[in-house]
């Protein structure tokens, strides 16, 4: 019986039942086969009520869909350009910036793209870019932002580590060390990628078909700063909040969503209070999801406890790999591979569970853990088959997936590189925290 219940889930989750209710089966019949009672899943579903920074999720969610529905993506462009124009490879560098930046406020790498792509890309192919070139470097940036304050995907990785910290005999992961944690990488993605801009653009000035540099405008620069000027603070509201101590998560995320209400619909007046509620609604059933899948795999989760499977796993690990170094090249080989199957949340809710506890007895750092993670899922949001940046360009510039995976090569090599450095240094995630 046990075997056909299995071979039903199974079929179910192939033709495609939601996530959720695959994990809570499987949550299900793994206590029926402990003998234990089935009551324990909505004491372990409701465990997830007594998380503290469980308000952070809609809060920075609803604040995201606010400026993703206004033009901020235009005032952070006009803005990136008038402060960096004039740099070799300028337009290249506007392009990052804006991309991580935006991606960080919005909290969605594929909302990144719609918003900024048909801005950048005509500007990048106009600026002498290949358009192969600028193809890439926009379907690639999409997802720079996601280890930036306020990381939604850092966020739902705390909540999972909170949860597990007692079970585990582990002091508890903050939310602000892993935000502290993801400052450096993020900022050495962007270097590289950017060093990577400059080199292959050399040829183009060699070839006859140099890319011209903005002359440095100080008079843009200052009316750009004032359009941007109500936008501008919330990532010193958002940052000095958390890291001075002032604010926990879930204060700043509230004072975060009321700054961005009142400065898009009253202050830009962009955003019609009519059309408040269907941007809560969406937003909220976005949020929704998120909670339905995290719930049951708190579940999940107590039931791989209650069998004993990670102490298992770590001992079938051990056994094939006995070096640190040996477990984290491993790690990374099977992240990049789940990010390029799964979407981001479901890889953290199904594997951070399984994986955090092997990790912890090979003494990686549960923060530096989470930055891998995230870098991990990153670079899988432009690798086939379910990249979800690569079907969001190949929608918005109606162009082939295969076309777009091809331009974007190069740039997930220098990712790689920088995911290598991340993995392999850990001071990068821990100097500011530890």
């Amino acid at each position: 019986m046990i075997t056909i219940a299995i071979l039903l889930l199974i079929l179910l989750a192939l033709m495609g039942a939601p996530l959720y209710a695959i994990i809570l089966g499987a949550a299900a019949l793994g206590f029926y086969t402990l003998e234990i009672e089935l009551a324990v899943l909505h004491i372990d579903i409701y465990q997830l009520s007594n998380s503290v920074v469980l308000m952070a999720l809609p809060l920075f969610t609803f604040a995201g869909f606010l400026l993703s529905e206004s033009k901020t993506a235009d005032r952070m462009l006009r803005l990136s350009q008038a402060a960096f124009g004039w740099m070799p490879g300028g337009m290249a560098f506007v392009s990052l910036i804006a991309c991580a930046f935006f991606t960080a406020l919005t909290g969605g790498s594929g909302v990144t793209i719609v918003a900024l792509g048909a801005l950048l890309l005509p500007a990048l192919v106009k600026g002498n870019y290949p358009e192969r070139f600028s193809l890439g470097l926009v379907t690639s940036s999409g997802s720079l932002g996601l280890l930036l304050v306020p990381s939604v995907p850092l966020l739902i990785y705390g909540i999972i580590a909170q949860q597990m910290s007692q079970q585990l005999d582990m002091p508890p992961v903050e939310i602000v060390d892993l935000y502290l944690a993801g400052l450096v990488p993020a900022l050495l993605m962007i270097v590289l990628l950017y060093g990577y801009c400059v080199w292959a653009t050399r040829g183009a000035a060699k070839a006859g078909h140099p890319i011209p540099r903005q002359p440095f405008d100080f008079r843009e620069l200052v009316d750009a700063l004032w359009e941007a000027r109500w936008e501008l603070p919330l990532p010193v509201v958002v940052l000095g909040g958390i890291f001075s101590g002032f604010l926990v998560v879930s204060e700043a995320a509230a004072v975060t969503a009321l700054y961005v209400l009142v400065a898009e619909v009253f202050l830009y007046r962009e955003i019609s209070v009519r059309k408040l509620p269907s941007i809560m609604r969406d937003s909220m059933i976005m949020v929704g999801g998120i909670l339905l899948i995290l719930a049951v795999a708190l579940a999940f989760t107590d039931y791989l406890v209650y069998a004993g499977v990670p102490e298992k796993l770590f001992t079938l690990i051990q056994t094939h790999v006995e070096s640190k170094i040996a477990f984290l090249i491993l790690l990374n080989i099977l992240l990049l591979l789940l990010g390029a199957l799964l979407d981001i949340f479901a890889a953290l809710v199904i594997m951070v569970p399984l994986i955090l506890p092997v990790a912890l007895r090979y003494g990686i750092d549960p923060v530096h853990l989470g930055v891998i993670f995230v870098a991990n899922m990153q670079i899988g949001y432009i690798t086939p088959p379910v990249g979800m940046n690569l079907f969001i360009a190949s929608y918005r510039f109606k162009k082939r997936v295969t076309e777009l995976f091809a331009s974007t090569i190069p740039f997930m090599l220098v990712l790689i590189v920088a995911l290598l450095m991340i993995t392999y240094i850990p001071q990068l995630s821990l100097w500011l925290v530890r």
